[in-house]
């Protein structure tokens, strides 16, 4: 029997408010993860529901799998990106569903296994594909991209305000060796801000925390996918139904935030609010990853393209 990792998942009181699962209702959990917020959707889709689950990373499938199983009830997972929901929508011949979850944040798990390459804290291969099928590592990225492509990079999806220093010093260092695991990067990115590895272990946060998140975000594709999913998200919805999106990086949020705006200027959404809901004081206590996870949500209108 397959171990169950536990996990807290994000916002689960706000997202089961926002989406208000049904029995009989079919919903989609676009970011399984390790199951978290799909089971609690499934319980109370039960009886009648279908729960359809998509992960991009095929190690989250297998642990959130019993997860489900202990659970009960009819669901499917998919090994996919939630950007080709239209896909998995006609491989299960529906193509509107009643409700739409995406926790666009990364698993624990994927963070906390070195040979992953996500860690700054921990040796490993730089690799940060979710999908170790498919696409290049980062160290791809880390050695072929420009200095101003890097920096920009940095700067944008990591909020990065180092970013051309950090740039500069990874073109430098490669010339002499071509970087390939996190702790190379690591120390670079210290050395570019002028922390030292010791210094940077005790800090609040980690001086390459976002210089990884930048990587991360460019080796998956992540705005861009994202963008995709919030473009077809209406089409899959049926007169009625909910989505609701947490996002965890400012760029992100504002895509959904712009997303839907003009869809509900455009009459396709209706009740959208103009802020986020963000975690209780004693969420962030008890799971700090929640500190800077914000959730949208919106309501399919009986009108609009």
């Amino acid at each position: 029997m397959k171990k169950i990792v536990r996990h807290i998942p994000v916002l689960l009181n706000e997202v089961l408010t926002a989406l208000d699962p049904r029995p009989g209702e079919t919903i989609v959990d676009c970011t399984l993860g390790l199951g978290g917020h799909s089971a609690e959707l499934l319980k109370r889709i039960n009886p009648g529901g279908r729960l359809i689950a998509i992960d991009f990373d095929a190690a989250n499938i297998e642990r959130a799998r019993p997860v489900l199983e202990a659970i009960g009830g009819t669901f499917v997972l998919h090994h996919n990106n939630f950007a080709a929901l239209p896909t998995v929508l006609a491989a299960e011949g529906i193509e509107q569903v009643e409700g739409i979850l995406a926790d666009v944040g990364v698993a624990s798990p994927q963070i906390d296994d070195p040979s992953r390459g996500f860690s700054y804290r921990r040796p490993g291969p730089l690799d940060m594909r979710m999908d170790r099928s498919r696409g290049q590592p980062a160290s791809v990225f880390v050695n072929r991209m420009t200095q101003r492509e890097l920096a920009d990079a940095i700067l944008e999806l990591g909020d990065e305000t180092d970013a051309p220093q950090i740039a500069r010093l990874i073109v430098e260092r490669r010339k002499l060796k071509p970087i390939e695991t996190t702790q190379e990067l690591t120390r670079i990115v210290c050395d570019a801000r002028d922390f030292t590895l010791q210094r940077a272990a005790g800090a609040k946060l980690h001086p390459a925390a976002r210089t990884f998140q930048a990587l991360r975000m460019l080796v998956n594709r992540e705005p861009a996918n994202l963008q995709r999913l919030l473009d077809v998200a209406p089409h899959c919805l049926r007169p009625g139904g909910r989505i609701a999106v947490i996002s965890f990086h400012s760029g992100e949020d504002r895509l959904v935030k712009q997303s839907f705006r003009d869809n509900r200027r455009a009459g396709v959404y209706r009740d959208t609010a103009d802020d986020p809901v963000v975690a209780s004081e004693a969420e962030q206590r008890a799971n700090p990853r929640s500190r800077s996870a914000k959730l949208r949500r919106a309501v399919r209108s009986d009108r609009g393209s």
